[in-house]
């Protein structure tokens, strides 16, 4: 079937609703509405008793480039369960967004998710490559409603069916008694339990035979390694993976030397630079910050304050040029251009504009917000206080409920849970890679999560596996360099292997997709990387076959 039939699952009373044959075109194009009654709790203890699988399901068409799509958009649950028992564990909210018409095995579906840890796929959905979008202002403020949503021309529906996953504790997604959500709340937890809604979805939907796409942002790139490898474990071999805006190693989080070029990137942007004539081409600029990050710079911070080393004025004076601070702020600072203060405020951020009383924001270095320490605390994982968060939740908020409500048709009475705090404060980041180091957690408490090991091993055991990497120059939070350095360092030694690894930079935040040309940019690259995927007949076929095995394999243990 060409998409989420639920043929003969509880979707309101619509059985059989889906196509009778592989190319839907019998489907009846009648809309089925759905309201849930179920109340979703989000709390760490919370959990529900219903395992119906519901759906609601609207007709659609959009023009993308010159073709208008004609597509189906499926908003409701699908059931997970325990790979042991066999026994219902979460109901998982999901929307998808499937083109109708074409042979389900030709046709390739890429599953969404946003990060956190806490956070539901709204961003991703209603920012980046889905069929409607919201209007922003940015890297302005977007005013309050009332907000519009338009037809995306950047959407990724020309290339693939598009389903984005909302974890348990986010969305209206929640354990099934005996467990309750806190259970699914940590690294390997989280991965498995997208893994089982992945193999559900396939499988209610005869997808197994689709060419399989990963697409996460920020924690959701950690998330996508454990996951691509838990993947191939249990005989479900992808095609390609979109990173974007990596963190993919907790222990480099704060490198000045991975946030520099980023530093200066924002100082390039708000005319801060001290290098005369100006650069006209920020990536020719960001390359040479970097290697002036990777070499004196790196060194400089080693040596630093040694008032006998000959080499630290002139290093000095070329950061002070970089990075728009001047010398005597950089020493204070001990050189570190990441460094916070005692409120946990990034020192750069608070000072490059602290003349015009603002400060930049960590998401997105182009926002500025007037600097009542908003713009500290900057942490991967949380965010709300950010002024690039500021100028954008508030939309989508009133945005997500009136299109599921109005357009999806799916109501109900459950509060939706865009970004859930007490998954963050519960979330266990205990992580055994596949080479067998406990990364996670050290013995002080701080986050070392590692999982660029498992992106090696997966890219290692699925050669054919297309990975882009995908950051914006003006992110304060994952830093674009700190990703490259992320890459080449991670264990990964076949060269042919490392050149299924792309990376793109876009003049953007850490939501790259917000600003307009940077999406279109990036759209462009996406739909490179689904061409060769899946025109590589012979990748494909490798990959399907990897799969056969794995499935085999399975099912004799």
């Amino acid at each position: 079937m060409n998409d989420e039939a639920q043929s003969t699952k509880g979707n309101g009373g619509a059985q059989g609703a889906g196509p009778a044959s592989g190319n839907g075109k019998h489907r009846s194009q009648t809309d089925q509405p759905c309201f849930d009654p179920i109340a979703y709790g989000n709390g760490p203890d919370d959990f529900v008793t219903d395992v119906t699988e519901n759906a609601a399901i609207t007709h659609h068409a959009i023009q993308i480039g010159k073709e208008v799509i004609a597509y189906t958009a499926t908003a409701g649950h699908l059931v997970t369960v325990d790979p042991s028992s066999s026994q219902p564990s979460a109901k998982m909210f999901y929307v998808a967004f499937t083109k109708d018409g074409v042979q389900a095995q030709d046709r390739p579906v890429t599953f969404f998710y946003n990060g956190g840890p806490g956070s539901s796929s709204v961003f991703v959905l209603l920012g980046s490559f889905a069929p409607k979008r919201i209007k922003t202002s940015m890297p302005g403020f977007t005013p309050p409603a009332p907000y519009a949503l338009e037809d995306n021309p950047d959407s990724l529906l020309d290339k693939s069916d598009l389903i984005f996953i909302n974890p348990v504790g986010t969305g209206y997604s929640a354990a099934i008694a005996p467990h309750h959500n806190r259970d699914f709340w940590g690294v390997d937890q989280d991965a498995d339990s997208l893994k089982q809604f992945i193999k559900r979805y396939l499988t209610a939907n005869d997808r197994w035979n689709s060419p399989k796409f990963l697409y996460g942002e920020s924690y959701g790139t950690a998330r996508s390694c454990v996951l691509a490898y838990r993947l191939h474990e249990d005989g479900v071999d992808l095609n390609g993976i979109t990173l974007q805006s990596s963190i993919l190693d907790y222990t480099q989080s704060g490198n000045p030397v991975g946030a520099l070029p980023t530093a200066a990137a924002d100082a390039w942007y708000h005319k801060r630079l001290g290098v005369t004539p100006a650069p006209k081409d920020l990536q020719a600029f960001a390359t040479q910050v970097a290697q002036f990050a990777r070499t004196d710079y790196l060194q400089a911070l080693s040596k630093f304050p040694d008032p006998g080393d000959k080499s630290i004025p002139a290093t000095l004076k070329t950061l002070s040029q970089y990075t728009g601070i001047d010398t005597q702020t950089l020493e204070s600072w001990n050189l570190d251009i990441a460094s916070y203060d005692s409120r946990g405020n990034s020192l750069f951020l608070t000072t490059l504009m602290k003349d015009k009383g603002v400060a930049l924001g960590s998401y997105d270095g182009r926002v500025t917000a007037i600097d009542t320490g908003i713009a500290g605390n900057i942490d991967p994982n949380s965010g709300g206080n950010d002024p690039t968060m500021t100028a954008v939740s508030g939309v989508y908020t009133a945005m997500w409920n009136s299109y599921l409500n109005e357009q999806l048709k799916f109501r109900t009475n459950s509060s939706f849970t865009d970004l859930n705090d007490q998954a963050f404060k519960n979330w266990d980041f205990g992580h055994i890679d596949p080479t067998g180091a406990q990364k996670g957690v050290d013995a002080q408490g701080n986050i070392v999560l590692y999982t660029a090991g498992d992106l090696a091993a997966v890219m290692a055991l699925n050669p054919d596996l297309r990975v882009l990497s995908a950051n914006g120059y003006y992110d304060f939070v994952t830093p674009f360099y700190q990703t490259v350095i992320d890459l080449q360092k991670m264990p990964l030694l076949d060269q042919k292997v490392r050149n299924n690894l792309s990376a793109r930079f876009y003049p953007s935040g850490h939501m790259v997709y917000l600003d307009a040309g940077s999406r279109t940019a990036l759209k462009a690259d996406l739909a490179k990387l689904y061409q060769v995927a899946v025109t590589d007949r012979p990748a494909v076929a490798r990959i399907r076959a990897l799969q056969r095995m794995s499935t085999m394999s399975t099912m004799h243990h």
